[in-house]
């Protein structure tokens, strides 16, 4: 299919993430979590969309948004598309929802062509994959893949959640379209790229527990100052060999002239190698309890969810690849940093991504930027793969 018969595509799935951008929780920014009421809009809305378009719509017990279109062929397996309608907080327009939204234009155009695929397809917009809400992400897609740990159901407040879960076998595969956030596709001048592998990610809560006392009047060598340790461990953070990020710090009681008797963090940890990731973790609490016991502090250490490096589906990638070279004068193959849907629902079927350009490789932020000419030929690429696909 040509890329040029997707421009108009595109314009209505560009319009339509800058709809879904106007759903927040918060005002001044683009804020959605787990099943808060901007979440629910933000599912009536792509809901209506996906009605219009013709599809079976329903949602789950984990609040994921499904658009189905069944095969004439009861029996066939599913095809699963999509990615996820949450946001981190103060987001941009584009890291999950164009995935859910692109996958939608494309079924339909593809339905409107009169094309009938020897299988089911079922559109995705998963509840929570960036994990804001609770600090554990895939909340949605780990419902359906039935990976939910008592944990995990004990952390959330809402029940029932884990009867979303999906029989192994159901989907033969699951194809996510996502902003690349990196810059490597802007580098090399190409609107998609292909996914090979998406990166073990660990995230853990932290904190320096000492005690509080007047910022005037407690001598320098008889602090338990925590915001000290905290930021002695931070600046070894930033040194530790992979890709680590202190995201979240609160310091208590947080007055400016009271020193800080205990102060919270957040570690999020990935590389794409798992031993090494594992590795740098370990050595990093050493180095936390030492500081710690040098400084009179109470260390914490909860490790809130762990992911595991996924290697991409050879076949699915060999299809893609097909495709996106009907396009593109290269395909540019590179692993994902960051974490997605794919590596949660790949514990039920074979998962492949797609990467489209974005501007500068800025992600989790409002600048987040890609274009139309770029989003047309991922449209493009995604409906012949899914016309390749048996």
């Amino acid at each position: 299919m040509r890329a040029t018969s997707f421009r108009k595509i595109a314009e209505q799935i560009m319009a339509r993430c800058d709809e879904l951008a106007a759903i927040t929780d918060e005002s001044g920014g683009i804020t959605r979590t787990f099943h808060s009421p901007a979440m629910q809009r933000a599912n009536a809305l792509a809901g209506s969309w996906m009605n219009a378009a013709g599809l079976e719509v329903s949602e789950d017990a984990a609040f994921n948004l499904i658009g189905r279109w069944p095969s004439a062929n009861a029996k066939a397996k599913t095809l699963l598309l999509g990615s996820h309608l949450d946001t981190v907080r103060d987001a941009g327009k584009y890291d999950g929802p164009l995935g859910v939204v692109l996958a939608l234009a494309t079924v339909e155009h593809l339905k409107q062509q009169g094309i009938e695929l020897p299988f089911h397809v079922e559109i995705i917009g998963f509840s929570d994959e960036e994990g804001v809400r609770y600090q554990t992400a895939y909340l949605g897609s780990r419902a359906i893949a039935g990976t939910l740990t008592k944990k995990d159901l004990d952390l959330i407040q809402e029940k029932g959640i884990e009867k979303a879960k999906r029989p192994k076998g159901e989907f033969f595969a699951y194809t996510e379209v996502h902003i690349e956030q990196g810059p490597v596709l802007q580098a090399r001048n190409r609107a998609v790229g292909l996914v090979t592998a998406i990166a073990s990610q660990s995230r853990i809560r932290i904190g320096f527990k000492g005690s509080a006392g007047h910022a005037g009047t407690t001598p320098m060598d008889l602090r338990r100052d925590a915001m000290a340790g905290a930021a002695e461990f931070i600046v070894l953070v930033e040194k530790c060999g992979v890709t680590a990020t202190v995201g979240q710090l609160e310091a208590i009681p947080g007055a400016s002239n009271v020193i800080p008797g205990e102060v919270r963090l957040t570690l999020d940890i990935r590389d794409q190698k798992d031993a090494k990731r594992i590795a740098a973790i370990g050595a990093l609490k050493t180095k936390a309890e030492a500081i710690a016991k040098k400084r009179g502090l109470e260390l914490t250490w909860k490790v809130m969810q762990e992911t595991s490096s996924v290697p991409c589906d050879p076949d699915l990638m060999a299809l893609l690849k097909k495709a996106i070279l009907r396009h593109e004068g290269e395909v540019i193959s590179l692993p994902s940093g960051a974490g997605h849907d794919a590596a949660a629902i790949s514990r039920i079927c074979p998962v492949a991504m797609l990467f489209i350009r974005c501007k500068d490789g800025i992600s989790h932020n409002p600048a987040e930027s890609v274009r139309a000419p770029d989003v047309a030929k991922a449209a493009a690429v995604l409906a012949d793969y899914i016309v390749s696909l048996k």
